[in-house]
């Protein structure tokens, strides 16, 4: 993949290309060109690796140790050649980069300023590259289910430009002038993205970006008064700032959010905002080499990573306001085990990762709670099954009190599944049915850990670990520790929570009752 940056009077261009290790090269400025399941609508996160630490080091490029991993920091010469390079042999088009540069900041803004929260968005284009990532920005950020509107007050009239501009215009996307502004920009917008000059620009800036600009400035003054106000986005660039020096006389914007592009320039060193991302994945290994870029592995599909110090945050201000469709009694399966079952598809069905994940609560005879995640392995008509290690704090535990508690938390959909109930060992039969039916490494390890005990050190585990490796590695049949197996819950009460909008969530409470004799199931609605 590739992504665009731009330069004044000049295109540029990078392309990130991911090996096992990472690099990378930003953009700026170019230069002129010659499905049927509801829940698919309405959820979609998931949740995503965080990327390795690494330590290397490099010369002919500005570096520094951020919180996760060294990175290059480059020049506006360094930045100017690497997009020359890209846009010379490699063959990218200006069109391309830019794309890719905005799906980068959409897609950053996505992972940080939620549309349910956040869905009134202002572009704020200049004439060059940097404005056209803008465009491209906001036309994603309107298929992402935000609410763009755009200003574009001096536009080219050069084939992609124009192209843009329609493509914004056949979404009902509006422009708006600097005349039809409101006054107080935070009464209008959530989000205001700052794309009007990239790494090329130089000297100050002329009407009517310069009084735009001082706008942005003056938003500051609403955090001094308590005010809620806009969040501000750059791209690549805070506005205004030097491309190498930053904000020098510290009058400048103060974005909360900066997506650096192919790589951060020598300014970002000098950006205290919470959110700091870099987007495009397009930066050849050649590139990378010639320039010697070191830049962090990009998660996943995902167009933008993480960077910098992570965010210094409020947690007690901390919150979700979810967006779900109503739980409603209804609805809800007159069986709780088949109301897991559609619960469990739907998480599945999205993609969630490690669906089956769920925290056990188990308590001892001296009446203290203890909690851990384990994996379910099996849920039938009656029953969750598990395995485990029956040495274990968890086995002691169930072995003192046949009763616990499983959580099951599915984030990506808002919703949680409690379980309680009493708790058996499976038998042998299963349990050894299970167990050979593991990849082989985890059989071994089963025997290997001891789990809960004390051990002197990792090394130790791996010894044990290889010692077993060779003794089995005829393929011969590896035996079940007799002190390892399965439990099944069998269960007493459920409760079935959908996250909803200003903490009124939906709580269902399934209990067992006797009607004519046979046993059903009471739905109640509890208070959130």
């Amino acid at each position: 993949m590739m992504l665009s940056l731009l330069v004044k009077g000049r295109r540029t261009m990078t392309c990130l290309y991911l090996t096992h290790s990472f690099i990378l090269t930003h953009k700026n400025t170019y230069p002129s060109p010659s499905s049927s399941n509801p829940f698919f609508h309405f959820f979609s996160d998931i949740l995503r690796p965080q990327f390795r630490a690494l330590s290397t080091k490099f010369s002919g490029v500005s570096q520094t140790m951020g919180s996760f991993d060294s990175l290059s920091y480059l020049t506006q010469r360094e930045a100017a050649n690497v997009d020359e390079s890209l846009m010379g042999p490699l063959g990218f088009s200006v069109d391309q980069l830019m794309e890719l540069a905005g799906l980068s900041v959409a897609t950053s803004i996505a992972e940080v300023y939620k549309p349910s929260e956040y869905s009134r968005v202002l572009t704020i284009c200049g004439p060059g590259n940097n404005g056209g990532d803008g465009l491209v920005a906001a036309r994603h950020l309107h298929h992402f289910g935000y609410k763009p509107l755009v200003c574009y007050p001096k536009r080219t009239q050069k084939p992609l430009y124009a192209g843009l501009v329609t493509q914004l215009e056949a979404l009902s996307i509006p422009f708006l002038s600097v005349e039809d502004l409101p006054s107080d920009l935070s009464n209008d917008f959530d989000v205001l993205v700052d794309a009007m000059f990239g790494f090329s620009f130089h000297g100050s800036p002329r009407p009517p970006f310069d009084d735009l600009i001082h706008r942005l400035v003056s938003l500051r003054n609403h955090n001094q008064t308590g005010q809620k106000r806009s969040v501000i986005v750059s791209i690549d660039i805070p506005s205004g700032w030097h491309v190498e020096e930053g904000d020098v006389d510290g009058t400048g914007i103060k974005p909360d959010l900066l997506v650096s592009l192919t790589a951060p320039k020598l300014c970002a060193k000098k950006f205290i905002g919470p959110h700091h991302f870099l987007g495009g994945r397009f930066v050849p290994p050649a590139i990378a080499e010639k320039y010697n870029l070191i830049l962090p592995p990009y998660p996943g599909t995902s167009m933008c990573v993480r960077i910098g110090k992570p965010p210094q945050v409020d947690i007690s201000a901390m919150r979700e306001n979810y967006i779900s469709p109503e739980f409603l009694e209804e609805q809800a399966e007159a069986d709780p085990i088949n109301q897991f079952h559609k619960w469990f598809g739907d998480a599945l069905a999205v993609g969630l990762k490690e669906p089956n994940a769920m925290a056990l609560s188990t308590v001892g005879k001296d009446g203290k709670p203890s909690s851990r995640m384990v994996l379910l392995k099996g849920v039938d008509k009656n029953d969750f099954v598990w395995y485990t290690n029956y040495e274990s704090q968890k086995a002691r535990e169930l072995s003192e009190n046949p009763h616990a508690s499983l959580l099951f938390h599915w984030d990506g959909l808002n919703r949680q599944v409690r379980v309680e109930g009493y708790v058996q060992k499976v038998s042998d039969e299963e349990s050894e049915q299970y167990f050979h039916s593991r990849p082989r490494g985890s059989q071994i390890g089963a025997i290997v850990s001891k789990q809960s005990t004390v051990v002197p050190g990792r090394h130790v585990l791996h010894q044990k670990y290889k010692e077993l490796e060779q003794k089995y590695a005829d393929g011969s049949l590896i035996p079940k520790p007799k002190n390892w197996g399965g439990y099944r819950l069998t269960p007493h009460a459920f409760e079935f929570w959908q996250g909803q909008k200003s903490r009124l969530h939906d709580r269902l409470r399934y209990s067992p009752c006797e009607i004519n004799e046979q046993k059903v199931w009471k739905v109640e609605r509890l208070a959130p």
